[in-house]
């Protein structure tokens, strides 16, 4: 009966060892699918702070892509490992979890308060909700609260969770603070490209007065393309006065006085000849 119950009793450590492994924490293989947190990685190896993240059962890392985090990543070892120790958060959120959160502004306890060497609540962090966005910054107060955040990367329910965040939280006491980054500059709308048709023709000096006759702000309705107006065929032109009417063939004028002259003439000459040669 002993040995069957000494059986049992290994068999549950076992497991309980096997279940304890499986769950560890480890922030080096939740990264490492992910290159644009690679930087990251590197500054917790560099500073020593893996080991002690993958020790801890419950965590949660406020993760800074490559941009981000370049802002700090050329500070001294120590005063960078204080500032990567204030983005371990020793409890377990999600997206669903931060946005559950009932209180407008919560506090957060991180790794560095675990040292012992926070001061004035440096150690802690605040997470505010407003205008439906979630901010986090440090504890201290009046601090601003000024890192955004972005989304989840990572989760293990209860275990491991990676959240980003838009810039990196450096408490008052732990170096001088990061500036916030400006908004990205607006783009202007694209101008309107021209609509396809007839270019509208000039309004003619009869439009002119239709223009200064209508109320300001209304242009004159014209008439449309299809039907055209009387105004718009072309008029004949009108007869000059000063100028006579050229006569068409029918309508010759009659012979002048001069004209006449010499047809008379002519047949006194012909009957003067007539009369001689019959003297002959």
């Amino acid at each position: 009966m002993g040995l069957k119950v000494s059986s049992s009793l290994l068999c549950l450590a076992i497991l309980l060892a096997v279940s304890s492994v499986v769950s560890a924490v480890n922030i080096t293989r939740a990264l490492e699918k992910y290159p644009e947190f690679s930087s990251m990685t590197e500054l917790f190896a560099k500073t020593e702070l893996t080991p002690i993240i993958n020790k801890r059962q419950t965590i949660t890392v406020l993760a800074l892509s490559n941009d981000a985090i370049g802002s700090i990543s050329g500070r001294p070892e120590e005063e960078l490992k204080n500032i990567l120790m204030n983005h371990v958060v020793l409890d377990y959120f999600d997206e669903l979890k931060l946005k559950a959160l009932k209180d407008k502004s919560t506090l957060l306890t991180t790794l560095y308060q675990s040292t012992g060497l926070g001061q004035q609540q440096n150690g802690f962090l605040n997470c505010t909700k407003s205008n439906g966005k979630i901010y986090f910054g440090s504890g201290v107060k009046g601090a601003p609260q000024t890192a955004e955040y972005i989304t989840t990367v990572f989760r293990n329910p209860y275990n491991l969770s990676v959240v980003q965040i838009s810039m990196p939280i450096v408490a008052p006491g732990l170096g001088a603070p990061v500036k916030v980054p400006p908004p990205p500059p607006m783009s202007s709308p694209p101008a309107p490209s021209p609509k396809k048709g007839a270019a509208t023709p000039a309004p003619g000096p009869a439009e002119e007065e239709d223009y200064a006759d209508s109320p300001p702000g209304l242009a004159p309705e014209t008439a449309p393309a299809s039907a055209p107006s009387e105004s718009d065929s072309p008029a004949p032109a009108p007869e000059k006065s000063g100028k006579k009417k050229m006569p068409a063939a029918d309508e010759a004028e009659p012979p002048s006085s001069a004209s006449n002259t010499g047809l008379n003439f002519g047949a006194v000459l012909v009957i003067g000849f007539v009369a001689s040669f019959a003297g002959f």
